[in-house]
């Protein structure tokens, strides 16, 4: 159904983060303080603060706030020290969640992440309730008409560990996150730009939700990636994309 294909709820994905945009500086200059200081001010010899400088120049942010928050996160320069702090839960008809938050204030953040579960209908779970659901790897996503010859060449090369083309035609690349950087670089090189491209946390299996629990889960998701403290969500769930 056109309801539940990937490619549009990818795209459809995207709007939403897009429609985002005026949260979108304060999330990445807070993964770029939390990357220098874990990985060092220097990009690229640090592979995780590559890639939040490459998601701040296609936000458009100006070099300054770049830099500034590089030398904050190494020491250099005044301001908050954010930790890492990640929680589990299940949403509707136990949709497995993984909400990725970075904060100078854990009682609040997990407070608010508490009420926004427990406000939509989810639970806020235990530490490893549902990790387990999901690999941590490098993922990009090209539009259907990519040659998929042309991607996998250059990413099997670039030492992706699997390639996968859709009934659609959407080609997925997955790879360790440790090579993330060099097979971006790679695919870049040769002119394959993938439509998204991070470092995720990709569910093993998906769950399929359709009419008021979809709903019902967008929602939840929603308050989750609007709250302040909240990087990334994550989630197993598969909903159909909305007009």
């Amino acid at each position: 159904m056109a309801g539940h294909s990937k490619w549009a709820n990818i795209q459809h994905r995207k709007g939403r983060q897009d429609a985002k945009r005026g949260k979108l500086w304060t999330k990445i200059i807070r993964e770029i303080t939390v990357a220098a200081r874990a990985g060092g001010p220097d990009p690229e010899a640090n592979p995780r603060l590559r890639l939040a400088w490459d998601k701040a120049t296609a936000a458009n942010m100006p070099k300054d706030n770049i830099q500034r928050a590089i030398a904050r996160g190494a020491g250099t320069g005044e301001g908050d020290n954010y930790d890492e702090i990640r929680y589990e839960g299940y949403g509707i008809s136990g949709a497995a969640v993984i909400v990725d938050c970075m904060t100078d204030n854990r009682t609040r953040t997990v407070a608010e992440v508490r009420h926004a579960f427990t406000k939509h209908g989810g639970n806020l779970g235990q530490d490893g309730c549902v990790a387990f659901m999901f690999r941590h790897v490098g993922q990009f996503l090209f539009a259907p008409g990519t040659s998929e010859d042309d991607v996998m060449e250059v990413a099997l090369e670039a030492g992706a560990d699997d390639i996968v083309t859709d009934e659609e035609g959407v080609i997925e690349v997955i790879c360790e996150p440790g090579k993330f950087g060099s097979v971006k670089a790679a695919l870049d090189a040769k002119g394959l730009t993938a439509d998204m491209a991070d470092v995720i946390m990709k569910p093993e299996n998906e769950v399929e939700l359709t009419g008021e629990d979809a709903i019902k889960m967008q929602k939840l998701l929603d308050a989750l990636e609007g709250l302040d403290d909240v990087q990334e969500v994550y989630t197993n769930a598969v909903l159909p994309a909305q007009d």
